[in-house]
């Protein structure tokens, strides 16, 4: 299999062939970004996981990309989560989750949540609940993801801070920022993610992005990124 997944879309073609003769007199950067965020989006998946206990891998073919797509999400500060343990309505309740990033269960008191997908942390809560309960059954739903938000500095068009939206990448989120400006080092663009105790840089090399020569770059982003363009 080769870098791109599917086919480039035509837009994205023609973009990068005008780019390549200069017709693109004005804003070649804003319209390849714009070409590529077209050709990389992906559907939007459904923000719930379950955790069953002795659950099987027998999951169909057409099944396979809602759940990578369903995967991807990750609880962020914020978010309200719908709790719910199969037979068990004292157990079952929506609960925020707090800017530290926790929140409380009954019987397990406080829990890490942030930075999980829904699934992760239904296979945590059930693992933990194995304590108390037979054979625990929980499903995670995302009720609203609220305050979620990145930010984007430095030599773009509209620097500031954005929602973040569902399964939302870096190329996703320099088109909102308005693109690049005209001396932009887009082979320089870094993520700072901050976590618990410490922060990490990620690297981003657009102009390989663009290439399709490394689109892994594309990283999904989460919420409190910063995305500096020098």
């Amino acid at each position: 299999m080769g870098k791109w997944s599917r086919a480039p879309s035509p837009l994205l073609e023609i973009g990068l062939e005008k780019a390549r003769q200069g017709t693109l007199s004005h804003q070649p950067a804003q319209f390849v970004l714009s070409a590529l965020v077209v050709a990389l989006a992906a559907p939007p998946g459904t923000l719930q996981g379950t955790a069953h206990p002795g659950q099987g891998a027998s999951a169909s073919a057409s099944a396979v990309p809602s759940q990578a797509v369903r995967s991807e999400y990750l609880v962020g500060p914020g978010d309200v989560l719908q709790v719910f343990v199969w037979k068990e309505p004292e157990l079952s309740k929506d609960v925020t989750v707090r800017m530290d990033g926790r929140i409380t269960v009954p019987l397990l008191g406080d829990v890490e949540a942030a930075g999980r997908t829904p699934m992760q942390l239904a296979d945590e809560l059930q693992k933990a609940l194995t304590r108390f309960l037979a054979s625990p059954q929980v499903t995670i739903g995302v009720a609203q993801a609220g305050g979620a938000r990145f930010y984007v500095i430095g030599q773009v068009g509209r620097p500031g801070d954005y929602a973040l939206g569902t399964r939302m990448t870096v190329i996703q989120g320099l088109a909102l920022a308005g693109g690049f400006r005209e001396f932009a080092k887009t082979d320089s663009i870094v993520i700072i993610r901050h976590g618990p105790s410490s922060q990490t840089v990620i690297p981003v090399n657009y102009k390989k992005i663009e290439d399709g020569k490394d689109i892994s770059q594309n990283v999904l982003l989460r919420a409190g990124d910063t995305i500096v363009v020098p």
